[in-house]
């Protein structure tokens, strides 16, 4: 396959999951928690890698808050899970890595910044408490990461989803899991 070939189809799929996250977030939604942006986390992880997982997720976040009027916890929430599942994939190799790369990047990481965030974003800290987000972010990190390992379990065995992989993933770590 060529190396432009390669290109568009990663893009393709990145893209792809873009759509997904930015359309059904909105619908799976419990308020105050978007576990809908956890679960395609947790799948993007294993299929896109930490990097493009991670540029997902701030596509994801800066559509979501153009068009659907989302504060910036749209980014603080996803931007550090979908890093950390990544992260947590590439070095063990095993779907609950990233579920638990998802929930201390989202539940707890994420969570914890979006406090500064938000008294910057709303021009006040007197209503907000640094752990104000953390229950919500931490309960919808959950909720979606269990939700995408039921959905992982079979989308790891289908041949397209392993031939999505190659394209992000060098081939000695597919051989490797």
């Amino acid at each position: 396959m060529s190396k432009q070939n390669s290109r568009i189809k990663k893009i393709t799929i990145v893209a792809l999951m873009v759509a997904i996250d930015v359309v059904l977030s909105p619908i799976f939604r419990i308020e105050g928690m978007a576990p809908m942006s956890s679960v395609i986390n947790v799948i993007a992880a294993p299929l896109l890698g930490p990097v493009y997982a991670t540029i997902m997720a701030v596509m994801c976040g800066i559509i979501r808050m153009l068009l659907l009027g989302i504060p910036p916890l749209a980014l603080t929430g996803a931007v550090f899970g979908a890093l950390l599942a990544g992260l947590f994939y590439k070095w063990g190799h095993k779907v609950w890595c990233t579920m638990l790369g998802e929930i201390i990047g989202t539940g707890i990481i994420g969570s914890l910044l979006s406090y500064p965030v938000m008294a910057w974003f709303t021009g006040s800290s007197s209503s907000l408490y640094l752990f104000i987000y953390t229950p919500r972010f931490f309960g919808a990190a959950v909720i979606g990461s269990i939700v995408a390992y039921i959905i992982l379990l079979k989308l790891i065995q289908i041949k397209p989803f392993k031939e999505a992989q190659k394209l992000f993933w060098p081939e000695e770590f597919l051989r490797s899991e």
